[in-house]
């Protein structure tokens, strides 16, 4: 045992150090040799190596070939930055190995993980009887609160689609922002409704739904097995929907709404941006990240859905060798998602919601709008820089000038290592991306990287 602590110490060491030193380290390892990262780590051995040597060997050859994304300065995807506690609790997870199926094969997930999800529902103004998964990330939210869906909506026309799949049964038809997150569309494949079947409906200037047409698309077919996709957060301009317009539009054709709000979910739980999730608790089904605004490490996700019956019905199921589904009265968390061999997510996310308390995750989320603002205030000063979007939230689109100077000024910023954001095409023209999402980005890290960006400008 005393060898083991010795190896967890050191880890937790090596790991704490990297995160220390991680503000300052460049944003992005441009200059990594990856061929020599994948020598160091390419020797398979006869025998057995001592524990101790391995992890010195695995974190010497990965460490310089690591992106700082639990530092202040990237702003890339709209990633989080990992808050102590939830990193703290995530060594606990590894540590503990529970795999938390429900509550025999680990009471103490099963009870974390109900505590965590009912803390979420309260934050984010969802309904108090909802039913909630733990998933990976946005996309399995998304497939399952569909998955969902689907079930409801043919099991309102008669069709069991559990037993007897979607071969001869009623046609569902699924309408969506035409500005939908890409995850929605792999959702529609993997369940077989298919890509195609989407309807687009059209937005306005910043990517939110157009009510109007949405009502057009809707009449347009007879009234039948409907599903409406809304979002909580464009992932460019990061623009709501009007949830109250369009779920009273959804609800004349009976159709499911579904909210996919993988950031923009968060701003629910602010007093100063809840207003533009206003309505969205009428909806049927939700999704949202934790790895993102939550700050929670990768890979977390929450999928909630207001017809308990039907989450369960569509992920659940039995076996002989099975037992503990909702023996002890206890909830099971592996009948909200697509795993049976899941880990604990409950423990980071207890964690981070315990340290940051509601007053907490507000302030985090409305700091990160704040700073948002001052890049774009900084940003618009700049000769032939333009802010595309309006900044509602964290997310913020730069132009400098025409496609081709964009690419280049954002490619010397990434090349730069003070900073790293991405790119992205939105309403045919090129944008640099900012997201701000860490909880450890400071005015300071903001004007920093503003420096870079600008001296990035000059030379392009």
């Amino acid at each position: 045992m005393s060898s083991l602590l010795d190896l967890l110490t050191s880890a937790a060491t090596r790991a704490a150090d990297y995160r220390q030193e991680v503000a300052e380290r460049e944003v992005f390892p441009n200059d990594v040799d990856l061929d020599a990262v994948r020598t160091a780590l390419s020797s398979l051995p006869e025998g057995p190596t001592a524990a101790s040597v391995v992890i010195d060997e695995l974190a010497g050859a990965v460490e310089p070939a690591l992106v700082a994304t639990t530092g202040p300065r990237y702003f890339g995807f709209v990633v989080g930055g990992a808050l102590d506690a939830a990193t703290a609790a995530d060594i606990l997870t590894s540590g503990w190995d529970q795999p938390a199926f429900n509550a025999f094969t680990s009471p103490g997930a099963a009870v974390v993980e109900d505590v965590a999800g009912g803390w979420l529902k309260d934050l984010l103004g969802l309904p108090p009887d909802a039913s909630f998964g733990f998933v990976t990330g946005g996309q399995g939210a998304n497939t399952v609160a569909l998955a969902a869906a689907r079930h409801h909506v043919l099991a309102e026309a008669g069709w069991d689609v559990e037993q007897r799949g979607l071969l001869d049964g009623p046609a569902v038809r699924v309408v969506a922002n035409g500005e939908r997150h890409a995850t929605i569309d792999r959702a529609l494949r993997l369940l077989g409704l298919g890509a195609g079947a989407l309807e687009p409906v059209a937005t306005d200037a910043q990517g939110a739904i157009d009510v109007a047409d949405l009502t057009r698309v809707l009449a347009s077919a007879p009234d039948g097995p409907t599903i409406v996709c809304l979002q909580a957060g464009n992932v460019n301009s990061g623009a709501f929907d009007d949830f109250v317009a369009a779920i009273a539009a959804a609800r004349d054709h009976g159709a499911w709404v579904h909210v996919d709000g993988a950031f923009g979910l968060w701003a629910a739980a602010c007093p100063g941006t809840r207003h533009l999730t206003a309505g969205m608790e009428a909806a049927d089904s939700w999704a949202t990240d934790g790895h993102k605004w939550l700050n929670v490490p990768y890979d977390v996700g929450y999928s909630f859905c207001a017809h308990p019956h039907a989450h369960a019905a569509t992920m659940s199921y039995t076996a002989a060798y099975l037992t503990g589904q909702g023996e002890a009265g206890l909830r099971a968390p592996g009948d909200y998602v697509l795993e049976s061999s899941r880990r604990a997510r409950g423990f980071a996310t207890w964690a981070a919601l315990r340290q940051l308390g509601r007053s907490g995750v507000a302030e985090l989320v409305e700091r990160c709008c704040v700073l948002a603002r001052r890049f774009a205030e900084q940003l618009s000063t700049i000769d032939n820089v333009s802010i595309a979007n309006d900044v509602v939230l964290n997310q913020v689109l730069v132009s400098y000038g025409d496609d081709a100077r964009t690419d280049r000024v954002i490619e010397s910023v990434q090349r730069s290592g003070e900073c790293w954001m991405g790119a992205t095409t939105w309403h045919g023209r090129r944008f640099m991306r900012i997201s701000v999402s860490s909880w450890r980005t400071t005015e300071a890290d903001v004007d920093r990287s503003v420096a870079a960006i600008s001296a990035a400008n000059e030379s392009s």
